[in-house]
């Protein structure tokens, strides 16, 4: 199934850098990675505010063009309702400068990019296709009413809506009245070259990993809602129990600094170590070298870094966040315990850690989720909208 006569655009609230550096939305990326083979052109644009990520810069590679084009926005309630009219601004600029045609809009996330996505949509008459993804499914259009207006505009302006998980389905479908034949379940999935397993002495060995500890490991943002506080008091919980444990938190963000002071203020110290960020490429070592994944956060849509950690035969301890449960379907794979509950959470480390898994079951649940398998069910929605009539006359 290829379009190799057509392009498309990707319109996407974050994208990373040339390096992967700044990895945030990478799982776009990683899905660009796989599409691009398809298709004639595919042109990125990521539109950034102001003193945001400044070191990203405009870059190519293959038949990949991308752009960060730059606005004006400051954090407070003005600027942040203009956001979709800002997106759709600056990416109508690019288009209009490079001269980019396409055939196909595909947008990551309702708001803004999608609502952006949506105002192309019916100036240019190109169908849209918009990755819902989380937040801006189960937070963005129940903040009010304002936000409800603009999500159900794009989202009633799609030919079609993908979603990532069954909790994202159920809202669209049943709260905010899509009908179901206009959405697709189609998970987010993994670079199955990169994610796999590594015998786990010699990567500890390039990392200067104590060999003789057992590492639980965590991949993630430090921002609100990932949850790293609940891990940090668990950690206090687990030692209790056994000292032979390193807690590693691969990722950065703002709240570095109160979470050290959390570590520190609990005596663990030698309990932890803050790797910082990390390419994204270098995140399978760490995995590799981990006994135990742990995912504290409080609310995940999908969560793809447990499935990489999986493809690395590495069992995961998750919250209910919403994601999760549909990922972790049997113990054999790993355990689940509500979210925000420290004594759980450590509770649930202590029997992961005694207990014999079978890593090669656990790396072969994760294929169904390569993004080889996972990009040919997305071929198949851009087929359909790009070859139905009913799709190519509805524009308003």
């Amino acid at each position: 199934m290829k379009f190799n006569d057509k392009n498309i655009l990707i319109l996407t609230n974050h994208y990373p850098d040339k390096e992967n550096i700044y990895y945030g939305g990478i799982f776009v990326k990683e899905q660009v990675k796989y599409l691009k083979d398809y298709f004639k052109e595919v042109y990125v644009i990521s539109p950034q505010a102001l003193g945001i990520n400044r070191k990203l810069r405009d870059y190519e590679y293959d038949n990949v063009k991308v752009f960060f084009p730059r606005f004006l926005h400051i954090p407070i309630n003005y600027f942040r309702r203009r956001l979709g009219d800002n997106f759709f601004k600056n990416a109508l600029r690019v288009i209009e400068r490079e001269n980019l045609e396409f055939d196909l809009i595909h947008a990551h996330f309702t708001w803004p990019s999608g609502y952006a996505g949506a105002l192309l949509r019916k100036m240019l008459k190109v169908p849209l296709i918009i990755t819902a993804h989380g937040f801006d499914v189960y937070e963005v259009p129940f903040q009010n009413k304002y936000y409800r207006k603009k999500v159900l505009f794009a989202l009633e302006t799609a030919n079609h809506v993908i979603t990532v998980s069954g909790s994202n389905l159920r809202i669209l479908t049943e709260k905010l009245g899509l009908p179901k034949g206009r959405v697709s379940l189609i998970p987010n999935g993994f670079d199955g070259k990169l994610f796999r397993t590594i015998p786990q002495d010699k990567v500890r060995l390039s990392l200067g990993i104590p060999s003789e500890k057992k590492i639980i490991l965590t991949v993630g943002n430090l921002v609100p809602g990932k949850g790293h506080e609940y891990l940090i008091k668990a950690a206090r919980k687990v030692i209790e129990k056994r000292i032979d444990v390193l807690f590693v938190i691969v990722g950065s963000g703002p709240l570095r600094k109160k979470l050290e002071s959390l570590m520190r203020s609990l005596n663990l110290e030698n309990y932890f170590y803050f790797a910082g960020a990390r390419p994204h490429d270098e995140i399978p070592l760490w995995m590799n070298a981990s006994d135990l994944f742990v995912l504290p956060s409080l609310r995940e849509s999908f969560g793809v870094v447990q499935i990489e950690a999986m493809a690395c035969g590495v069992p995961v301890v998750a919250t209910r966040n919403g994601g999760s449960e549909e990922i972790i379907t049997s113990e054999d794979y790993g355990l689940l315990c509500p979210s925000a509950d420290p004594e759980c959470l450590a509770e649930k480390i202590l029997i992961a850690l005694e207990k014999e898994w079978d890593k090669e079951k656990i790396r072969k649940y994760a294929e169904q989720f390569r993004w080889e398998n996972i990009v040919k069910q997305i071929l198949v929605v851009y087929r359909e909208v790009l070859n139905d009539e009913s799709y190519n006359n509805c524009y308003g």
